[in-house]
């Protein structure tokens, strides 16, 4: 039997430093617009960030599965969303779909398996966000564009999967966007802008003007920019917590160097 994992349908505990609003406002007009939202991003641009930050805001439970290499097995895959929708909101989520498909679901149970969430989705009214981070790790998997395309057309306006990528998913699912059903972000838009690093700047205590050179060397990747400013940060704080000590010696020094002659002129 397929065994869940706590630690993958587990929402991280980390939170950005800064909000960035005008990204948590297109992803309220996606929830409310669309029925899904991709953030499609290399690593370090604050997608997971970003979506964490949103989830947290949110009036809506939070279903949050974060995808290992081994998830490309259907059953494995099935049986963690399942758990993280029944850990977020609906205690016993997908027993139907579990009973009936076990651990040897395969790409040709497809089509029952979004039967079965679907109807257990619908039975209640609550609204629900799905994220699914890592999405890229199964892009390969044989099921998972029928399972996409299958799925988030049939969500009801109550539901909501964003999922997270470091690249976009396979063709198919771009049918959705021309439909104005589907939302993406991509790694331009994650970019933080001057203001937002000027934001995170101050967030460390540091000057706003010194984070124009590090948005234009860092291009805006949140995770460069951020080290960046910390490492200034703490640059700051040591020189800070040596000034004293620094003082101290120069004044011994000192003495020192005036006792000195002193000594000379009675030898001579």
């Amino acid at each position: 039997m397929v065994r869940v994992i706590p630690e993958k349908i587990t929402p991280p505990q980390e939170l950005p430093r800064v909000s960035r609003e005008r990204l948590l406002h297109t992803l309220r007009e996606s929830m409310e617009g669309c029925n899904s939202t991709i953030i499609s991003a290399r690593a370090g641009t604050g997608k997971t960030m970003l979506a964490n930050d949103f989830a947290r805001r949110t009036a809506r439970r939070v279903a949050w599965y974060k995808l290992d290499a081994p998830d490309s097995e259907l059953a494995v895959f099935l049986r963690h969303l399942c758990a993280s929708v029944a850990a977020a909101a609906r205690p016993g989520f997908g027993a139907q779909l579990l009973e009936r498909l076990g651990d040897g679901a395969a790409a040709e149970d497809v089509p029952l398996a979004v039967e079965y969430f679907v109807y257990e989705i619908l039975q209640s009214n609550e609204p629900l966000l799905v994220v699914v981070d890592d999405l890229h790790l199964v892009y390969d998997a044989e099921w998972m564009v029928p399972f996409f395309r299958r799925l988030l057309p049939l969500l009801p306006p109550e539901v909501h999967v964003m999922l997270l990528g470091r690249s976009l998913p396979p063709t198919p699912l771009w049918r959705m966007r021309s439909k104005q059903t589907l939302c993406v972000l991509d790694e331009p838009a994650l970019a933080f802008t001057p203001d937002e690093a000027r934001s995170l700047y101050a967030s460390y205590g540091l000057p706003g003007e010194r984070a124009g050179a590090a948005h234009a060397e860092t291009r805006g990747r949140a995770a460069t920019l951020d080290a960046r400013a910390r490492r200034e940060a703490a640059a700051e704080d040591a020189d800070r917590a040596a000034a004293p000590r620094g003082g101290r010696q120069t004044g011994r020094l000192s003495l020192r160097l005036v006792k000195s002659p002193r000594e000379s002129v009675g030898t001579a």
